[in-house]
């Protein structure tokens, strides 16, 4: 796994993911807990800098790289 975020992206997904794990504790209602274990995907996907998606679409969002998809390859 190559990392393909920038600091900013990944502290982004890290918050994001903080934010929506909340829900498991105090969800807004009832029953709406559970989706905070969406959270935990933007929150792995922000410790590891990788996004599988990214590489899906060729993103790169570090600094000084080139935003592209790799061509013929």
């Amino acid at each position: 796994m190559k990392t393909n975020e920038g600091l900013a992206d990944r502290a982004i997904r890290v918050t994001v993911g903080l934010a929506i794990l909340s829900l498991l504790a105090v969800g807004p209602v009832p029953g709406w807990g559970l989706f905070g274990f969406i959270g935990a995907v933007p929150l792995v996907t922000g410790f590891t800098g990788f996004c599988p998606t990214y590489t899906l679409s060729g993103i790169d969002t570090r600094p000084g790289t080139i935003r592209r998809k790799a061509e013929g390859r």
